[in-house]
């Protein structure tokens, strides 16, 4: 028997079973998919096999598709998609360069969303109205299927659930190059008000749901073996300034277990994507706390570093999103890694409820924050789309502790020292001030609880700026505190007509760096 025969183990479903080729004809234009996938965990095959079509029969935009996931597609079926001029609309989050410049080109429609209100308004039927509440087709990665026909999926569950239960039709692809995931994923399927349960979790490693889906088997229309493991992202070694920004965290977290605010092994972490956050829980390999724990969305390489090291007990996520070396790792030492692991729903690992019970330290990287402490986690200039505001949001504003790590500067070709990451006035508000507690940059960690307006503006200043801009933006605050004061509304001071002189001197001239503020 194949392995794909034996990873069906419902024999009345191998009369399903295609080639990626065979599924072609499933596919219309202008129909609503949803993908299985949260960085890991999408179907391959299939949209690939489709790529090839639509690049083979040149009918680049005559096939276009609304896509929706839990979170980003993998680059593999991402990049190809966007350059063949398949998505029309894409919903909550990307993470591809091509897919990034046709949403600034104008030419996808992206809707971006908190990740977990994105699950839960496609439960509403929100995300799909114009196509009467409901998705044509659902693509989803599975390891195996289980005597009874449940789904058990791979490295991550997103929208899985809501996907299902709202697909008209189901392709399912059995990834046969990866081990079977069952027994990593606690499923909960969606419910919705006035009947909607609580979720009854109060430490990490509680389980409420199932470790499979259910699937009704008259809405699988193929099944599909998948041989790609998929493309890990690139996750290149923590910099200098990235060392400095974990141990300024460090020294916080010590500095609150001695006052008496944390325990001695923290409260659960969560960590967002990227080289910084990968930086920041790379330093507690080497840091002075045991028996941590993680509830986060997305874990990354360094999940597997503190297991390694024996400071990590378990981790809840919605999916990984390892290098090519992680999922080398992580695949070599399945079987230790697997039992201090839960997959959850979006719906869950996001849920600001739980977030707000368990405690949770949320630790985000911006685009940009500003002197009253408000976050751009997803637009350049107020117009120019990076990814999309992820499930940062879904953290930040529940969490125990709320840090937002930045780098003070980002290099550009025309500055030696780079475009600053604070300034007067965001371009553009993903987390407002009164979401954030701490802000960190290499220059230093400025801790925002109980502070008013002002009083955050001048530490923020004084601990995050980089020196070459802290006398141009001290200059800002200062001003504008005078013109406010003569009028009455000094409570967060701003020169409204000033205040992007920075970003507009940038534009014109390649540098934010300014003489002064008139």
């Amino acid at each position: 028997m194949s392995e794909l025969r034996k990873r069906i183990r419902n024999v009345d479903l191998h009369s399903k079973i295609l080639t990626a080729k065979e599924t072609i004809p499933l596919f219309k234009d202008g129909m609503y998919l949803a993908f299985s996938g949260f960085a890991s965990g999408h179907p391959k095959a299939v949209p690939l096999a489709l790529a090839d079509h639509v690049e083979l029969n040149q009918l680049q935009g005559k096939l276009r598709f609304n896509v929706l996931t839990g979170a980003s597609i993998g680059r593999d079926v991402e990049d190809r998609w966007s350059a063949l001029d398949m998505t029309d609309r894409r919903s909550p989050y990307q993470a591809s360069d091509v897919c990034r410049r046709e949403i600034n080109a104008g030419k996808i429609r992206m809707a971006d969303k908190h990740i977990s209100m994105f699950a839960q308004d496609l439960s509403y039927g929100f995300q799909t109205a114009d196509n009467g509440g409901k998705i044509d087709l659902a693509l989803i990665e599975a390891s195996d299927i289980t005597e009874d026909g449940r789904i058990v999926l791979t490295g991550a569950v997103g929208i899985c659930p809501e996907a299902i239960q709202l697909a008209e039709k189901i392709i399912i692809e059995i990834n046969t190059a990866i081990p079977s995931f069952e027994g990593m994923h606690d499923i909960v399927m969606p419910e919705l008000p006035p009947f909607k349960k609580p979720y009854l979790i109060t430490q990490v490693d509680d389980r409420i749901g199932t470790t499979s889906l259910f699937c009704d088997p008259n809405k699988i229309v193929a099944i599909v073996e998948s041989k790609e493991m998929g493309m890990g992202r690139p996750l290149p070694p923590p910099n200098g300034q990235e060392i400095l920004i974990a141990q300024h965290i460090i020294d916080f977290f010590q500095h609150e277990v001695k006052k008496g605010r944390l325990p001695a092994n923290l409260l659960p972490l969560q960590s967002g994507v990227g080289t910084i956050a990968n930086a920041v829980l790379g330093g507690l390999v080497n840091g002075p706390f045991d028996n941590l724990q993680v509830w986060t969305e997305v874990m990354q390489d360094t999940t597997l570093d503190l297991f390694d090291s024996g400071k990590l007990q378990f981790a809840s996520g919605a999916s990984f999103a390892l290098s090519n070396d992680g999922v080398k790792r992580f695949y070599a030492n399945w079987l230790e890694y697997a039992k201090k692991i839960i997959l959850r729903p979006a719906q869950i690992s996001n849920h600001p409820e739980l977030v707000r019970r368990l405690g949770i330290i949320a630790m985000n990287t911006p685009v940009e924050f500003d002197i009253y402490a408000h976050v751009n986690s997803s637009l350049v200039n107020g117009s120019k789309i990076i990814n999309g505001i992820g499930g940062a949001g879904d953290f930040s504003r529940n969490a125990y502790l709320s840090i937002m790590h930045s780098p003070s500067t980002r290099p550009t070709k025309s500055d030696q020292t780079g475009i600053s990451c604070v300034v007067p006035k965001v371009t553009h508000v993903d987390q407002t001030e009164h979401d954030m507690d701490v802000l960190v940059t290499e220059q230093g960690l400025a801790d925002l609880r109980g502070l008013c307006p002002r009083d955050r503006a001048q530490v923020i200043i004084d601990k995050c700026v980089h020196p070459d801009y802290r006398p141009i933006i001290q200059d800002y605050l200062d001003q504008s505190t005078r013109e406010c004061l003569a009028k009455g509304a000094a409570h967060e001071p701003h020169m409204l007509f000033r205040v992007y002189k920075m970003q507009q001197n940038l534009e014109h001239n390649g540098t934010m760096k300014i003489d002064n503020w008139d």
